[in-house]
């Protein structure tokens, strides 16, 4: 009898029911005879605690369009796996304890970069792992897409349109921040999609004497107002010179909630102009999960669940090319998908007109 086991961790986002869905359909259609599953509640902590719960096909059933996860996530930072937990316990021995006392044959990880890379840890210790490409970020190495971002990147959008009226009405800049720590796919789509005058992401560093620029030559040409998409973790030209260490310190010591705040109180001096800062923040996670998002997520869980039953495990589920595939964890673990400043996409946007503040 197999027996199978399922965690959701990390952040959460629209499609984690959806892809759990696509496993246990599968494997209860092609497996002909019974199967065991197991649900381990809150990610890794489910794991390390042994707080899990059997579950059959009538906990999946109705799951395709609810958002968030049923299991619940939560985050156990890699680079601290081999810190034991505040009671002293040893995170990996547990995990491979609870693993073995269950018997499992495979557990499958739905989850984004610091996930994959403990699911590979795992698979590395000689568990049965298999991973999914969860995060709203799309910045996982090795796959042309994750489950969770369309969705984001619908939210997003959403919020560019609805700030687009009060924007033109008030003659205003709006200064959005849109997810995006570390890379800037969210902001980039989003931006495009909602028609936003400036995108400001982490791989393209900024200077602000172009942002205003914009705004400038926007006033000139009769526009009323300027709206720009910028990712958390968008970059000044200055900043991207300073070590990590320092630009770390600097973000530290910053008296305003965020970037976009320090942004917004510049543009604000330098053009006159009344500047307002607009945050969706995680109803970019949340709500139900988009068409596209639905389809991707389910064909992840059904790959995912063909390989485990014909015994295939230490690789993740990617789409590459529009083709489904499967890429070794040892290969993704610890790399992250950068936007590349000279793709089509980028290339395209500037011939609009989007600024992208560095030139």
């Amino acid at each position: 009898m197999p027996r199978i086991g399922l965690l959701t961790s990390g952040g959460d986002c629209q499609a984690l029911n959806a892809t759990m869905r696509g496993i246990v359909k599968t494997i209860y259609n092609k497996c002909h005879e019974p199967v065991e599953f197991y649900g381990f509640e809150d990610g890794y902590q489910g794991l390390i605690y042994g707080r899990y719960r059997q579950m059959t096909a009538k906990d999946f059933s109705g799951i395709l369009t609810r958002g968030g996860t049923i299991l619940g996530t939560s985050r156990t930072p890699f680079k601290y796996l081999d810190q034991p937990e505040a009671d002293g316990v040893e995170k990996v021995p547990a995990m491979i304890k609870t693993y073995k006392k269950l018997k499992l044959d495979c557990l499958f990880v739905l989850g984004g970069n610091g996930s994959l890379k403990t699911a590979n840890r795992l698979s590395q210790e000689g568990l049965h792992v298999i991973g999914l490409p969860k995060t709203i970020d799309n910045d996982t190495w090795g796959t042309d897409m994750t489950f969770g971002f369309t969705s984001a990147v619908e939210v997003a959008t959403q919020c560019i349109d609805d700030i687009h009226t009060t924007a033109s009405s008030h003659g205003r800049v709006f200064v959005i921040e849109i997810m995006g720590h570390k890379v800037g796919w969210i902001p980039l789509y989003a931006g495009i999609a909602g028609g936003a005058d400036v995108i400001l992401i982490p791989e393209i560093p900024y200077d602000m004497k172009n942002i205003i620029k914009t705004i400038d030559r926007r006033m000139e040409t009769g526009s009323r107002f300027t709206i720009l998409a910028v990712a958390e973790g968008a970059i000044s030209k200055e900043d991207a010179k300073l070590s990590k260490k320092e630009y770390k310190k600097k973000v530290a010591a910053r008296t305003s909630p965020s970037i976009v705040y320090d942004i917004a109180k510049e543009i604000e001096a330098k053009t006159g102009r009344e500047t307002r800062v607009a945050i969706p923040g995680h109803t970019q996670r949340g709500g139900a999960p988009d068409a596209q998002d639905r389809i991707f997520a389910t064909q992840c869980g059904v790959e995912a669940a063909l390989g485990c039953l014909k015994g295939e495990y230490g690789y993740m589920i990617a789409q590459i090319e529009d083709k489904m595939t499967r890429v070794p964890l040892a290969d993704i673990a610890g790399k992250l998908k950068y936007v590349d400043p000279k793709s089509d996409l980028v290339r395209e946007a500037r011939a609009l007109g989007i600024s992208f503040g560095d030139e």
